[in-house]
């Protein structure tokens, strides 16, 4: 790795300019846009909380991603946590309580995580953790969510608490978005969309880019779709492929060369909205930025782990304060390895080489 690559300057500036971008985005909206002023100031904050950990030499990400359900009502094609038997459809036992989460959001917010993405199985079946969520409101949430559940009490929630951002899965037009995710779901999220439109609430749109729909997904059509009905983020999640079925999905770096260039045009072209790609150019970030560089995931029994596409943990944030979690053996082994920095064909460098990653977990390498 590139030794003049300092990762904390590069998430701050990615942080900054999500955040600058989110106040263009919601200019028109004087709720919104007076929350995304405010917010900003915390993110500041928040930033000089993660510095001075730097001078310790304690490494704090801003972003964290909280799956806070194994629960889910749909069966999507292709979905990586039921590969990964993380969402089922029996009842969750186990999981963390809200009284759970809500102290990780407190210990996020002493330590300077500006950023906490709410994922499930499907998250808005734990109300009491979005409730939770929305008195923490130096953080943003967004809530990445199918849609189904999104009803008159949620819409009240999300108008009363504006760092909460639903955030929907979309792959696209009708016919590939209800194949991936089943008959009727594309209608029902056009539903909600001018739902929020007329509620003037903001919401995001959340495109799973394969190799098939990365030219619809990345079109003017598309976004021009999504923008006229009221949406101001676009977040592209790179598919991941975690059976042998689906690598031929995955896009490889001719796709991420494709999309990054489509998406800094995107932005000059609809500067009311704000796109983002995940894992997005690991080249420019020196690398994956999972396992703390940039980001780390916990899933909903409290395992914490280097990123959703990686159910590898060593350590529980039921037992251990976060900071603990960011430093713990797992994470600092694969921040200082070469895992993270390797080649591979594309989708998840972490999954991709899981042999090397269980085998740090069992202590034979170091």
């Amino acid at each position: 790795m590139d030794k003049e690559f300092d990762i904390q300057e590069y998430m701050t500036r990615g942080v900054e300019r999500v955040v600058a971008d989110s106040i263009k985005a919601t200019l028109r909206n004087p709720k919104e846009s007076a929350f995304m002023v405010k917010f900003a100031a915390a993110t500041k904050v928040a930033s000089k909380k993660r510095n001075e950990s730097k001078k310790k030499g304690e490494h704090i990400p801003p972003f964290l991603i909280a799956s806070i359900t194994s629960q889910c009502n749909l069966h999507c094609e292709g979905c990586y946590s039921r590969c990964n038997h993380a969402t089922v459809d029996t009842e969750p036992v186990m999981q963390l309580s809200g009284e759970d989460w809500n102290k990780v959001f407190d210990e996020a917010s002493d330590i300077g995580i500006s950023f906490i993405l709410l994922a499930g199985g499907e998250p808005l079946l734990r109300k009491d953790v979005i409730e939770a969520a929305g008195t923490h409101q130096d953080i943003l949430f967004p809530i990445f969510t199918n849609g189904t559940y999104i009803n008159d009490k949620y819409f009240e929630l999300f108008d009363k608490s504006r760092n909460l951002i639903p955030v929907m899965s979309i792959e696209g037009n009708q016919e590939v978005t209800d194949a991936r995710r089943g008959d009727g779901i594309y209608n029902r999220l056009i539903e909600n969309m001018d739902e929020f439109k007329r509620r003037g609430l903001i919401f995001g749109a959340s495109v799973t880019v394969t190799t098939e729909n990365i030219k619809e997904v990345s079109s003017d059509e598309f976004i021009r779709s999504l923008s006229d009905r009221g949406c101001k983020a676009v977040i592209y999640v790179e598919f991941v492929p975690v059976t042998e079925e689906g690598q031929n999905l995955a896009p490889g770096d001719k796709e991420r060369e494709y999309l990054n260039k489509e998406i800094a045009r995107l932005r000059g072209e609809y500067p009311e909205m704000v796109f983002v790609s995940f894992p997005g150019d690991e080249k420019s970030s020196g690398g994956c930025i999972a396992a703390g560089r940039g980001f780390f995931h916990i899933n909903s029994h409290g395992g914490a782990e280097p990123c959703p596409f990686s159910p590898y943990s060593d350590i529980n944030v039921r037992d251990h304060s976060l900071k603990d979690v960011v430093n713990s053996d797992l994470f600092v082994a694969l921040r200082s390895g070469d895992i993270l920095v390797d080649d591979h064909q594309g989708g998840c460098v972490l999954y991709e080489k899981r042999d090397q990653v269980e085998a740090i977990l069992a202590g034979k390498c170091h």
